[in-house]
């Protein structure tokens, strides 16, 4: 059983059982329980429930496993040639770690 579940914008695919990275959730603790009831899809054992926009009465519970979890490092890299102009910019984006313990349909 999985279903499609929107956290903060994003569409995520989720079974229980599985880990998630979501953005950083600031309110959220780690060892807390966080549910989601934005659920656009649910397949039960192949039947697939589509919601018009979401679907009645589903939901997704969640454990924080980690509140802050820092991703790789990219670098932007702008130059302009012939001109002696380089920039370099780093950025690491910040995702809070989740453990799917059951979806609700």
């Amino acid at each position: 059983m999985y279903a499609i579940v929107e956290i903060q914008g994003q569409q995520f695919k989720v079974e229980a059982g599985k880990k998630l990275f979501v953005h950083h959730m600031q309110d959220a603790e780690a060892g807390a329980t966080v549910e989601f009831d934005r659920v656009l899809l649910v397949d039960k054992d192949g039947a697939i429930t589509v919601g018009v926009p979401t679907v009645d009465g589903a939901k997704v519970v969640c454990e924080v496993v980690t509140n802050l979890v820092k991703g790789d490092k990219v670098l932007v890299f702008h130059k302009k040639r012939r001109k002696g102009y380089r920039k370099l910019n780093g950025h690491r984006q910040q995702f809070t770690e989740l453990k799917i313990k059951e979806v609700v349909a």
